[in-house]
């Protein structure tokens, strides 16, 4: 059985690990790779609201039960078997799914690489806490 006090502890968690990851850690770098000028921030920052922090906790929030389904499933209840079980779940999904904005969307590759490293940080981390809760 999922533990739902778990997946929301780390739904914060992810939600806090994005907010440093494009934050301190790497804004400044995704502002430069966006090509964002001071008026696009502005305008940005406007359109910013509730809905948005809601969908993007609910994102996370996704990602944490189907981890936890995942940790469950494969028996790997431990902070080292859910980070093992976060790694695979980027791997499998979210690496290779994340490569076609730059294959077919001409992304650069700068941006792929720091949307890809937060969701390898964001997922091991959430599987690590999702495997040692259970």
């Amino acid at each position: 059985m999922v533990n739902i006090l778990a997946v929301l502890v780390s739904t914060v968690v992810g939600m806090a690990l994005g907010m440093f990851w494009y934050g301190p850690l790497f804004g400044k770098l995704w502002i430069k790779i966006m090509r964002f000028s001071k008026v696009d921030l502005a305008k940005a920052q406007k359109k910013v609201k509730a809905v948005t922090y809601f969908l993007s906790f609910l994102s996370t929030f996704i990602f944490a039960v189907v981890l936890a389904y995942f940790i469950e499933f494969t028996g790997m209840a431990s902070a080292f078997g859910g980070a093992v079980i976060g790694f695979l779940a980027w791997l499998g999904f979210l690496a290779t799914t994340l490569i076609n904005s730059v294959l077919w969307e001409n992304k650069p590759w700068s941006l792929y690489l720091l949307n890809a490293g937060h969701y390898l940080f964001v997922l091991v981390v959430l599987g690590a806490i999702l495997g040692a809760w259970n």
